[in-house]
C-alpha cells in the first residue's frame, strides 16, 4: 500500500454504497488510508466494504449505517470516527442524486424538496459534523463531488442544478473558515481545505454493460474520479482549498 500522503489517513466517505463509493473506498485503501464508509443502504455498504477490504487485504476499511438527514447522527458519527481512530483526516461526500424533467415548466417542486435534502442537507450535516476535526488535522479535507449542471442550468434540470449551487456555496463557505482558521492559528492560511470536483456525469463499468453502443462523451469514469480524489490529498491545502477542480470541460 502507499506511503504518500493518505497514507495512515482516516478518512470518511459519505455515500459509500454507491459505484463512486465503491472505488473511492478502494483507491483510499489502496493509497493506505483507514477508510469508514456509509450508506443509507446497510446491505450496499456492506458489499462496498466488503470489495475493498478483499482488494487490499492489509487496508482498514468498515462501513456505518449513518442517518446524514439527521444532523445528531451525522456529528455523532464524526465524534465516533475521531474517537475510535484519534483523529479525522477527510470526508469525501459521494451521497448523489438527480430528478429533471422535460421541461422547465413541467419542473416539480416536489424533485426540489427531494434534491434539497440529499444534495444539500448531507452536506451541511456533514461538514458541520466534521469541519473541527478536519481542521485539527495536519491533512484535513473536505471534497464535494459536484456537476458542471450547477453552473450552467438547462430548462429541465432547474431543482438539480439549483441544489448542486447551493452545496458548490455551502462548501465554499466551509473553505473560508478553513482560511480564517489557519490565519488565527498564526499559519497564514488554511491547513485544512475544502475542495469541489465537478463532473458532467459518471459513468462505471455496469453503465457500460448495459449500453455497450453509448459513447458517454465527457462522463468521468467512477475510477478516474477515485484518483482525483485521492489526488486533494497530495496538493497544499492552500491550493485546493475553496477551489473547483474541473474533471470535465468547463461549460
Amino acid at each position: 500500500m502507499g506511503n504518500g500522503a493518505l497514507d495512515g489517513a482516516v478518512i470518511a466517505v459519505a455515500g459509500a454504497g454507491g459505484p463512486a463509493g465503491r472505488a473511492a473506498l478502494m483507491r483510499l485503501a489502496e493509497a493506505g488510508a483507514v477508510v469508514i464508509g456509509s450508506d443509507n443502504d446497510p446491505e450496499r455498504l456492506a458489499e462496498a466494504v466488503d470489495a475493498a477490504s478483499y482488494a487490499h487485504g492489509g487496508a482498514t476499511v468498515i462501513g456505518d449505517t449513518v442517518d446524514l438527514l439527521d444532523r445528531q447522527s451525522a456529528q455523532e458519527w464524526a465524534t465516533r470516527v475521531e474517537k475510535d481512530f484519534g483523529r479525522v483526516d477527510g470526508l469525501v461526500h459521494l451521497v448523489g442524486g438527480w430528478r429533471g424533467s422535460e421541461t422547465f415548466t413541467r419542473t416539480s417542486l416536489d424533485d426540489w424538496d427531494f434534491l434539497e435534502m440529499l444534495l444539500i442537507r448531507t452536506v451541511a450535516h456533514t461538514s458541520l459534523a466534521f469541519h473541527e476535526g478536519l481542521q485539527r488535522s495536519d491533512r484535513g479535507r473536505y471534497v464535494l463531488i459536484s456537476a458542471a449542471g450547477a453552473s450552467k442550468p438547462t430548462a429541465g434540470n432547474a431543482a438539480y442544478a439549483a441544489a448542486k449551487a447551493a452545496a458548490e456555496a455551502w462548501t465554499l463557505a466551509l473553505a473560508d473558515y478553513f482560511r480564517k482558521a489557519g490565519i488565527a492559528e498564526g499559519a497564514g492560511g488554511p491547513t485544512s481545505a475544502a475542495a469541489i470536483l465537478v463532473v458532467k456525469a459518471l459513468v462505471h463499468d455496469a453503465m457500460r454493460a448495459e449500453r455497450p453502443n453509448a459513447k458517454f462523451a465527457g462522463f468521468t469514469d467512477v475510477k478516474d474520479l477515485a484518483d482525483a480524489i485521492a489526488d486533494v490529498w497530495e496538493q497544499p491545502a492552500a491550493e485546493v482549498n475553496g477551489q473547483r477542480l474541473w474533471l470535465t470541460k468547463k461549460p
